[in-house]
């Protein structure tokens, strides 16, 4: 997208993280923003933004460990962070209680979404108290994956139909971003 923030990009005059927290906040008790580099660009939002707790700018992996952290630190009596990318604006309404339900089921430590065959793995639901053992993962092993590190701790897959429209379209081209568009009342529904 020529090296623009996707989250601040727009859909009906409103953004992309806009979208996202409109969906995903009454399924929480609260949300944050993981973002490096200047946190003044999403001052509007209200939300706390937390960086990477490791440096070097490690991916996704190291933004699920950084609002494990935050929470343990910030709000000890939240069990679980539900993660999901800020360019992915129609998050299912029923994303947390379904990640829940199936990692229940299946007896598993965390959950993450699936839409077809695709598995979403930075949409999931983590356990604080994995904290621990995410920070090993990554800066002693040096894991960047966030599928290689759930794989290999125990994942459960909440599904989803990816037809008529998947909900877990995310905006990485112009292309994908007139989709949404003119797809929103749809997504909207559903």
């Amino acid at each position: 997208m020529g090296g623009i923030d996707k989250s601040l990009l727009t859909i009906r005059g409103r953004t992309l993280l806009r979208h996202v927290a409109d969906r995903l906040g009454p399924q929480c008790e609260g949300l944050i923003i993981n973002a490096n580099g200047d946190p003044g660009r999403f001052a509007a939002t209200g939300l706390p933004i937390v960086e990477d707790s490791l440096s070097g700018h490690l991916g996704p992996l190291a933004g699920i460990l950084a609002a494990l952290e935050w929470v343990s630190a910030s709000r000890p009596m939240i069990e679980w962070v539900a993660s999901c990318p800020s360019d992915t604006p129609f998050m299912p309404n029923d994303l947390v209680l379904k990640l829940h339900e199936a990692r229940e089921r299946l007896q598993k430590p965390m959950a993450c979404a699936s839409s077809g065959s695709q598995v979403h793995h930075a949409v999931g639901l983590w356990p604080v108290r994995l904290r621990h053992d995410l920070r090993d993962a990554i800066a002693v092993e040096d894991l960047r994956s966030i599928r290689k590190w759930t794989n290999t701790r125990g994942v459960a897959h909440a599904s989803w139909a990816d037809a008529p429209l998947d909900p877990f379209l995310n905006i990485n081209t112009s292309g994908d971003l007139a989709e949404a568009e003119a797809a929103f009342e749809c997504y909207q529904d559903a």
